[in-house]
């Protein structure tokens, strides 16, 4: 393998939009001492070059041999604090975890009611947008504050958060089955492929239906909906029934029209899931259909609501 294929600094310097590169140096000039720093020439240095060479940034003495390793790795941390700050990537998560570290500095000091203020904003922010993995840490993270500092302003807040916290718990561990499961079918169906046998198709089905939980689906969010659609649509394809790929296909596709704000947070979700719907169509040989999803794919993708890297 090449060198500029094993450079993780590199690759992630080529990967920079012209507006992310703009907005990196503009981070750095905030200082003017960063103006001349080593690490912004090995910035400018590496974007220019076509192939990763150490030999041609030792020669151009931005730096030693033995400082090379620290300055790319202060380089590298850099350009991802850049990333984050840039208004492209703040997604939900990154919203979700900046008000729980603000939360935490304000509990450290000591304002536990600042906190439990900030937290509550942020934990309904995660449940509206069904990221109930973050949601719970924020119960745990008010329930260790409560136990320190009990506030008055409800009587029964203790016993709240414990059913917040168990009805999280009792959605996640059904994410997690569920993510497992359509994790290994999708791994199985990537390396060999559809069913070749009656023996194969047997022991596949033997093995989804003794792993995939006994459901109403009625009662799951999108997540859980997600992950129970991806399941049988692996489980389909690799049994290769196409009709059942279309069905559950077409829902994962539904899924997303019918909360188009979960496109932005899931987007390669979204583009997976009309990938599979084509394909399945496709297979089933439906042009009309086949067209008409994929003329409704492309203008989503073209619209404000498809995020972009630009």
């Amino acid at each position: 393998m090449i060198n500029d294929q094993k450079d993780n600094l590199f690759l992630l310097i080529k990967s920079l939009t012209k507006s992310e590169k703009r907005q990196f140096k503009l981070y750095v000039g905030r200082m003017g001492s960063n103006n001349n720093a080593k690490f912004l020439s090995l910035f400018n240095l590496l974007d220019k070059l076509e192939k990763y060479s150490e030999k041609v940034i030792l020669e151009k003495g931005i730096v030693t041999k033995q400082q090379l390793s620290n300055l790319k790795a202060h380089l590298y941390k850099q350009i991802l604090i850049s990333l984050r700050l840039n208004p492209i990537h703040q997604n939900i998560r990154m919203q979700i975890r900046e008000q729980m570290d603000f939360a935490v500095i304000l509990y450290q000091k000591g304002l536990y009611k600042l906190s439990l203020k900030i937290l509550d904003k942020a934990k309904a922010l995660a449940l509206k947008n069904e990221e109930k993995y973050a949601a719970y840490d924020i119960v745990e993270f008010e329930k260790l504050i409560e136990s320190q500092y009990i506030t008055r302003s409800l009587s029964n807040r203790a016993q709240q958060l414990i059913q917040e916290a168990d009805d999280l718990r009792t959605h996640n561990d059904l994410t997690s089955q569920l993510s497992n499961l359509s994790l290994l079918l999708y791994e199985r169906l990537i390396k060999t492929g559809y069913a070749k046998s009656d023996i194969e198709f047997r022991e596949i089905t033997k093995f989804f239906y003794e792993n995939i939980p006994n459901i109403v689906q009625s009662n799951l969010g999108f997540r859980e909906k997600l992950w129970y659609f991806k399941a049988h649509v692996w489980y389909s394809f690799l049994v290769q029934d196409f009709l059942s790929c279309f069905k559950y296909s077409t829902k994962w596709v539904v899924m997303f029209d019918e909360n188009p704000d979960m496109i932005p947070i899931h987007p390669v979700f979204y583009l997976k899931g009309n990938n599979f719907l084509l394909e399945s169509l496709a297979l089933i040989k439906y042009p009309e259909k086949f067209k008409k999803t994929l003329q409704k794919m492309l203008i989503t993708i073209k619209s404000d609501i498809f995020p972009s890297n630009d």
